[in-house]
């Protein structure tokens, strides 16, 4: 067993670094690389690596991990501010998404449940791509990086809830009425000691020994993984504690170092973790479904920036930004392959609907990033003319 899980990581990482390249020099997303490489030595595919479970497991923590990090990034007043801007145009758009996609799963005769949840997938887009193809140095301090920031920060926070509800629901899709008071008093209470918490003990020992980086390294780490189990004790999830526990330290004058420190640590968990979505991916059930999903994702691909063009004529500085905000947000997200995990691992939607989601997402991916790094400012833009750090 010990050998056998060396050799997967070391099939999964000099296969991810190979596969890293091609995608670079594609100009595609490296999480596309991961997944494809799932497919390709995964059970589906070569079977090299025959029994994925182990290292799916290993892999969530990378969610865990990805999502305390966004919570770092979230500073409550700053939070406030940028979303009374996009608040109504985000959901909105988010309507018109789901609407889509659960017209597309309708068509496709999947059920009602697997169609409301592969229409919930929908709704968001990546911030993984968003991010990382917007130029720090330029449009972060611009209207356009504000609204895309805004409108991706908003996202999240309705696919937590997302996840929250899919994590408390029962097998017919329903939540009871004491289902619903309990995580309606468990949710604020948790929030409520995250952040006295944070006020009473922790800040007093960040405050104290913040020079000793190591230990700011471990009270991080402790703080996420310790919140995430209580919210797992309380019947959350674990995903849940660790987004609140980014939050209550975002104020924290350490946490930009921890928000960096955690980044390779979240980086190689989130490469398991893509990697062990392409393993589950069944060739025979994608053979049956990859129409619909090419249906899907070029809605998707196609409808998000004609919908944001109108709704941001009002803020955005002119016509031309509006459209390449629906570019840049164009794709589907990360969080909708977590969406579309949750429901699957819960029993609330066929493993058809699951590949449904996975392979549109893929493909948006793929697509997406191409459009923007081709026509927008990136930090690997070939062209030295749009190339922006």
């Amino acid at each position: 067993m010990h050998n056998d899980i060396i050799f997967s990581i070391f099939l999964i990482f000099c296969g991810a670094a190979f596969l890293a390249t091609l995608a670079l020099f594609t100009r595609q997303s490296l999480l596309v690389a991961y997944i494809i490489l799932g497919m390709i030595i995964g059970p589906g595919g070569m079977k090299l690596i025959s029994d994925p479970v182990v290292l799916k497991d290993v892999g969530d923590i990378g969610i865990i991990f990805l999502l305390f990090l966004l919570g770092l990034n979230l500073q409550p007043q700053n939070l406030l501010k940028l979303l009374r801007q996009t608040t109504v145009i985000t959901l909105l758009s988010s309507l018109v998404f789901a609407l889509v996609g659960y017209s597309v799963a309708i068509v496709a005769h999947f059920s009602q449940m697997d169609a409301m949840i592969v229409g919930t997938a929908m709704m968001f887009s990546s911030t993984i791509i968003g991010l990382k193809l917007l130029p720090t140095t330029v449009l972060h301090h611009q209207r356009i990086g504000e609204i895309v920031i805004s409108i991706l920060l908003l996202q999240d926070i309705i696919a937590i809830f997302t996840l929250l509800l899919l994590h408390g629901a029962g097998e017919d899709g329903r939540l009871s009425l004491l289902e619903l008071g309990r995580v309606a008093l468990a949710l604020p209470g948790l929030v409520l000691f995250a952040f006295l918490f944070e006020r009473v003990v922790l800040i007093k020992i960040i405050q104290r020994f913040s020079r000793i980086h190591e230990y700011m390294f471990l009270v991080a780490i402790g703080w996420c993984l310790g919140l995430g189990q209580l919210a797992e004790f309380m019947k959350l999830s674990f995903e849940i504690g660790a987004f609140i526990a980014g939050i209550s330290i975002a104020q924290s004058p350490i946490s930009r170092f921890i928000a960096e420190s955690l980044r390779p640590l979240r980086d190689f968990f989130l490469i398991l973790f893509f990697f062990s979505l392409g393993a589950k991916l069944d060739i025979l059930i994608l053979s049956q479904i990859w129409v619909w999903a090419l249906a899907l994702a070029s809605l998707m691909l196609i409808v998000k920036p004609i919908v944001f063009r109108p709704l941001l004529a009002n803020i955005a500085p002119t016509k031309s930004a509006a459209w390449e905000v629906g570019v840049r947000i164009g794709q589907i997200s990360e969080f909708s392959l977590l969406v579309g995990y949750t429901a699957e691992k819960n029993a609330l939607i066929s493993q058809s609907a699951y590949s449904l989601i996975q392979i549109s997402t893929i493909i948006t991916f793929m697509v997406s990033s191409y459009w923007i790094v081709n026509c927008y400012p990136t930090p690997i833009a070939v062209s030295e003319r749009l190339r922006r750090d």
